[in-house]
């Protein structure tokens, strides 16, 4: 049940807490999820995701329904504003409480990373030829190991997710994508763009870019935002082709083996700024 159906039962009790499986859980514990079998495709691709509970809530019948959150999910930065299908309702019956240890272990991680310093995006449109390179880079990155410190997440086209995700005070961003900059398809390049001013920083091309959505205005739009934006990189790479009117699946063949070069300078990025002193990259602008 989406949250629009559950929206149609208009008489809501929040309940405290819920016994599940003989583990009383409550608002803000986590849980893996279960959905029964005879579902739609949603159902399927939910199966063993694990969620955080936002509320537990009994409907006009008295039965109970465990509202969630995916922990993966990038639409959950966008707080009270996030959009309805960011929430999922289950029976009791499909969720499945983390064991008291693994609870125990993902506190002290949360503690840990409560606020990531490094967020790496990946942005584009994968079926618009090369502009899918950087939801390719950030799909190879997030199978790599990093620090609890740094979050990697595929954006693609959800430039109001980003937006929202960059309100939420990282030290550092680190956003990848195809972006023109005047040299060979393929060519790997970083940029720091200045926030006062993000249009000056960046190529002159982006302006007459075709995908849907480019750096600088999901710059534009957390700017407006107000929120503490700080230092922003972009890892770019030349596109060879988006396409033209009729898109195209996969990317080029010099933006292909562009991927792998982009994955060792986002790393690379990475560890550096790991390594720097958190004083001196709040300074930085």
């Amino acid at each position: 049940m989406n949250e629009w159906e559950w929206q149609l039962l208009e008489d809501k009790t929040l309940i405290d807490h819920l016994l599940i499986s003989g583990v009383e859980v409550r608002t803000g514990d986590r849980v893996r999820l279960f959905p029964h079998k005879g579902g739609d495709i949603l159902d399927i691709a939910l199966h063993g995701q694990i969620a955080t509970i936002e509320s537990i809530e009994q409907d006009y019948e008295g039965k109970s329904h465990v509202c969630v959150v995916l922990d993966d999910d990038p639409g959950r930065d966008m707080g009270l504003l996030r959009q309805p299908g960011h929430r999922f309702f289950f029976n009791p019956s499909e969720v499945e409480p983390l064991p008291p240890q693994d609870q125990i272990n993902d506190q002290h991680q949360k503690d840990v990373a409560q606020k990531p310093r490094i967020l790496v995006a990946g942005i584009g449109n994968i079926f618009l030829g090369d502009d899918g390179f950087g939801v390719e880079v950030a799909q190879q990155l997030a199978q790599g190991s990093f620090p609890t410190s740094v979050r990697v997440a595929d954006f693609g086209i959800r430039g109001f997710d980003l937006a929202y995700a960059l309100q939420d005070g990282y030290e550092t961003t680190i956003l990848i994508d195809a972006f023109p900059h005047g040299q060979p398809p393929g060519t790997v390049y970083v940029v720091e763009p200045d926030l006062n001013d993000p249009a000056a920083s960046l190529p002159q091309a982006s302006f007459v870019e075709p995908h849907a959505m480019n750096p600088m205005n999901v710059l534009r739009m957390a700017t407006a935002m107000h929120g503490p934006l700080k230092r922003v990189l972009l890892v770019g790479c030349e596109p060879g082709t988006f396409g033209g009117d009729d898109g195209q699946m996969g990317l080029s063949a010099p933006v292909q083996a562009a991927v792998h070069e982009a994955v060792r300078v986002v790393e690379k990025l990475v560890e550096e700024i790991l390594n720097e002193d958190p004083s001196t990259t709040k300074n930085q602008k």
